[in-house]
């Protein structure tokens, strides 16, 4: 969902639809609007509560695309560092998501003094916002502060557990001179885990393993897909998907395996940069992370106006979803721009203001214990050219 892409068309028009059906999806699903509106048109407003939510597949088999276009474009990991590619993961991550977690926390505290629902975070407790800020909320039991936020952790595992397994087939094939090879295996492998066993039970959809299918399909697909290779290999992988599917048919993969084709296609056709040549779609998808991470906040704030104003009016609450599709819009625009495009300089602020804050302590710190400490932490916050 990042917009390191926005220069491939096709990719941010995919990222531009599906950001949309999310937005619209959780003012379908999170009322009290939604629930007054739904006799106007229960049929869109049921299936966008019930069925849209399917689009995080296409941010899934996206993001598989693109971290294999970035981590190892060939198959075989390009990254010296792993822990540094993570950390900076991490950082592009975090930064605007614990900027748009306060907004949830603001949000939510103004809509609790306007209306009682239970689409209403309560107040967070600071272990709780510590758990979500290291992306562990879910796997720890605490209640989500906003509504999507899960996906944040999964996204970041996933790219952890593709870094992982590249770097491990890194060291292994090393010895034996077949690193690109043991890279697609290792993953070939774990995504068939995932498509025949762990995606099938839903107890496992906290981890990453419930959704690694999906994002290896674009993994592979980015693969697959170079022009030097043949198009059997874009054929082999459908081939794969489609037996899971007969084993248990799943509407997310089937979605996900129509947007690898759609990706894969692209690629070796040239689509991909330069289709469609369309520049709302192309601000859109640059903009749908941030979208993505406002909208449940703004939608809750004016949700509690609207509750407030007009609790039984059919047609204004109808109106109110219209208008907090298009404050979404809005504020996601305005973060994007003041937030999640700066967030190098944001990460150099934190590391400047730690860097202040241990200045008196610096005597302390040249005892050895805590240099190392200290030398930890500033990897960790420093800012990657």
């Amino acid at each position: 969902m990042r917009a390191a892409a926005s220069r491939l068309a096709l990719i941010d028009a995919l990222k531009a639809i599906a950001s949309q059906l999310i937005v619209l999806h959780h003012l379908a699903f999170y009322g009290p609007m939604s629930d007054v509106a739904h006799d106007l048109a229960p049929t869109l407003i049921s299936w966008l509560s019930q069925d849209a939510r399917i689009a995080v597949q296409v941010f899934l088999v996206i993001g598989g695309f693109l971290a294999a276009k970035t981590l190892a474009p060939q198959g075989k990991l390009l990254a010296g560092n792993p822990l540094a590619v993570l950390h900076g993961r991490y950082f592009k991550l975090a930064v605007p998501y614990l900027a748009a977690l306060l907004l949830a926390i603001v949000c939510a505290a103004f809509a609790g003094e306007l209306m009682e629902h239970d689409s209403i975070p309560e107040a967070p407790e600071a272990v709780q916002f510590v758990a979500h800020a290291l992306l562990l909320q879910n796997l720890l039991g605490f209640n989500s502060l906003s509504a999507g936020v899960w996906y944040i952790a999964i996204d970041f595992q996933l790219f952890a557990l593709l870094l992982g397994t590249l770097w491990l087939a890194s060291r292994l094939g090393a010895r034996i001179n077949g690193i690109r090879v043991l890279g697609v295996l290792f993953v070939t492998v774990l995504a068939g885990a995932s498509l025949f066993f762990f995606n099938r039970d839903s107890a496992w959809d906290d981890w990453a393993l419930y959704f690694f299918g999906s994002y290896a399909l674009g993994v592979l697909t980015y693969w697959a897909s170079a022009r030097e290779r043949g198009a059997g290999w874009l054929g082999l992988i459908a081939a794969v998907v489609v037996a899971a599917l007969l084993v248990d048919f799943r509407t997310r993969i089937a979605v996900a395996l129509l947007v690898a084709l759609t990706l894969g296609i692209g690629r070796r056709t040239g689509g991909l940069e330069s289709w469609p040549k369309n520049g709302v779609l192309a601000y859109l998808g640059q903009i749908s992370y941030s979208v993505f991470l406002v909208n449940f906040p703004v939608a809750l704030a004016v949700n509690a106006i609207f509750a407030n104003f007009a609790p039984e009016n059919t047609l204004a609450n109808a109106l109110g979803m219209l208008v907090a599709w298009l404050a979404c819009l809005l504020t996601g625009a305005a973060f994007h721009r003041y937030i999640e495009s700066r967030t190098r300089l944001i990460q150099a602020w934190i590391s400047g203001a730690c860097s202040l804050l241990l200045l008196p302590l610096r005597p302390l710190l040249q005892l050895r214990p805590l240099q190392r400490l200290v030398d930890w932490l500033t990897l960790l916050l420093r800012v990657r050219p």
